[in-house]
């Protein structure tokens, strides 16, 4: 009986197997993050290389078709702001601003690069 124990105490080899692959996944993701340039060459190859499959196999075109409106619509979120000015004002005129807060708003995206990844 003691096998059983033994087994029962140590944890299972999918579960330690799966722990190691997110372990390094998470080691080349921070390793990739410096690098901008990379990420998107790297996207945009895939997107190629998906391209390319669907034509070659000829089918799975509304896979395809659902993929890439998907991938629009990450990419108009990672586009628009997520504080829009233009529905914030409710004059008609240009205001001036009347904090201090009000001046310089830095561009903040509704959908951040690493979440539209």
């Amino acid at each position: 009986m003691d096998g059983v124990d033994d087994l029962r105490d140590r944890p299972w080899v999918i579960s330690r197997f799966f722990h190691s692959m997110e372990v390094k996944y998470q080691y080349y993701l921070d390793q990739l993050t410096p690098l901008l340039a990379v990420r998107w060459i790297m996207a945009f190859i895939t997107i190629i290389f998906f391209i390319a499959r669907i034509l070659y196999l000829q089918g799975f075109y509304i896979v395809c078709y659902a993929v890439g409106i998907y991938y629009l619509n990450l990419l108009l979120l990672f586009l628009t702001p997520s504080i829009d000015p233009a529905l914030e004002d409710d004059d008609d005129g240009p205001v001036l601003p009347s904090k201090t807060s009000d001046e310089f708003r830095p561009f903040m995206r509704r959908l951040p690069e690493f979440k539209c990844w």
